[in-house]
């Protein structure tokens, strides 16, 4: 007779097989990370707000540099900061506080689209770069060629070569950017590819595709998003360079170096002129930086391993 304080359970295969550990989520982890930095957080509302303005406060002001090139209003020349103009008035009387969140749209989409070819470009030929021999063999030379050139020379000769624009400047500054990012890539590559799970994926006959893919890709997120957080401001102070030295934007187009340069001839007179759109440059600079290396310290599988 069976014991009332004991009863049958039935046997479940695959309860038997489950593993008692945590449920573990990788972006879960990546963003729990990122947000515990009170610093990263403060430098990502800087960052969201400079991004939002740029975007939404060109289309509410209806600014427009090309309009606005003919307006020549003596009374409203040289403003000190006010209500009406936070950032006071330009030599013409154009208002800088919408002159600089325009320029501040078109230093960004420039820096972006830069950074977005350069990553993208660098980060696949890196790739397979470091696993290929004979494509180590050709691409090493051309890295040695390029890495002996300045690249704010490059950059110059291009631009005089195809004219100032927004185009031109793009292609100037990720002509040869990538290759510098490639070959970073190929390193890292090579340190990875010689562990012993990728070695055991090669004698599994493994396609080299999917072991880039899926073996190595992973661990250079954190490289990747630290090339990010480190071109996208550098493009900013390259395009702000080239545009305070005349061969940048034209001067139909509004934008950080623009501002500057016409900013320099006034330092004395009206600094205003030449120290906000810096100190916005500035500040674009280093929270991108922060916000970037906090994130790719987060990204770093290593550093929430369980």
């Amino acid at each position: 007779m069976t014991d009332p304080r004991f009863e049958f359970v039935n046997i479940d295969l695959a309860a038997s097989e489950h593993i008692a550990a945590p449920q573990y989520s990788y972006w879960k982890s990546v963003f729990r990370k990122f947000f515990s930095s009170k610093v990263a957080i403060a430098m990502l509302v800087i960052m969201a707000f400079v991004v939002i303005m740029s975007i939404v406060h060109p289309f509410i002001s209806g600014y427009s540099n090309l309009a606005m090139d003919d307006i020549n209003n003596p009374s409203a020349r040289f403003l000190s900061i006010s209500l009406e103009h936070p950032f006071g008035t330009d030599d013409v009387g154009r208002d800088m506080f919408a002159a600089c969140w325009a320029g501040t749209r078109t230093s960004l989409f420039v820096a972006v689209i830069a950074t977005i070819i350069t990553n993208v470009i660098g980060t696949v030929v890196g790739m397979f770069w470091g696993f290929s021999k004979k494509l180590d063999v050709f691409m090493i030379e051309v890295y040695n060629i390029v890495a002996n050139i300045p690249f704010t020379l490059v950059a110059m000769v291009l631009m005089f070569a195809l004219g100032q624009g927004v185009p031109q400047l793009i292609f100037a500054l990720s002509c040869t950017s990538w290759v510098a990012t490639a070959y970073f890539i190929r390193v890292q590559v090579m340190i990875i590819r010689d562990r012993e799970y990728n070695m055991a994926s090669k004698c599994l006959g493994t396609p080299t595709f999917r072991i880039i893919t899926h073996n190595i890709f992973p661990y250079l997120i954190s490289v990747i998003m630290t090339g990010v957080s480190r071109d996208i401001p550098s493009f900013i102070s390259y395009e702000v360079f080239l545009s305070y030295i005349g061969v940048g934007l034209s001067e139909k187009d509004i934008s950080l170096g623009r501002l500057i340069e016409n900013g320099s001839a006034y330092m004395t007179s009206a600094p205003h002129l030449f120290v906000i759109p810096v100190f916005i440059s500035a500040l674009i600079s280093v929270s991108l930086y922060i916000v970037g290396q906090t994130l790719a310290d987060a990204s770093d599988p290593r550093t929430h391993m369980i």
